[in-house]
């Protein structure tokens, strides 16, 4: 076992987009039960303390993998790309006028005749945009070439902008029920 392996080589997974979650829950199980501070209590400081860390890498490790834009964040930050800290890429134009509009969409919902319904066909709407770029995204990174990262790049750009405004979403349903 070793902190310096990446989340896919820790849990003993390959490295790409699509990975069994099953698997994954199977492995994190296994490996909570492995390294559980509990059961280095006896032991020295050390190996406490490298027990704490341990554990911490395991659950930022499943945290990562479980969700589909953190794991494809991750990907590309394995490749050098690094899409969180971001705020000047360029972004497609039709893009950012289609995500305006569906904000101003979210921000009316609540006024709407059937809130319920306008929120739920929004979040389909969020879904169905979602799965291209995912697409995009799975077929991009596949691809060893410098392009192919910056084009997977721009697919995971997007759906940081569509994961955002479906957890909008499902706030908004919070504070409407």
């Amino acid at each position: 076992m070793d902190i310096k392996q990446n989340f896919f080589e820790f849990y003993g997974l390959p490295e790409v987009f699509d990975i069994d979650l099953g698997l994954l829950s199977q492995r994190h199980l296994e490996l909570q039960k492995k390294l559980h501070p509990d059961r280095f209590a006896h032991l020295s400081d050390q190996e406490r303390r490298l027990s704490a860390q341990y554990t911490a890498y395991l659950n930022e490790g499943y945290a990562t993998l479980r969700a589909s834009l953190l794991r494809a964040q991750y990907l590309l930050k394995l490749q050098g790309i690094d899409t969180h800290n971001e705020s000047s890429a360029p972004m497609d134009p039709v893009f950012l006028m289609q995500q305006m509009e569906l904000r101003e969409r979210l921000e009316d919902a609540p006024q709407h005749a059937d809130p319920e319904s306008e929120l739920a066909a929004l979040g389909e709407g969020v879904e169905q945009m979602m799965a291209p770029l995912q697409a995009e995204f799975r077929s991009q990174i596949a691809i060893p070439a410098e392009a192919s990262l910056h084009a997977a790049a721009a697919a995971v750009r997007k759906m940081q902008f569509l994961d955002k405004l479906r957890r909008e979403i499902e706030r908004l349903e919070d504070d409407l029920y």
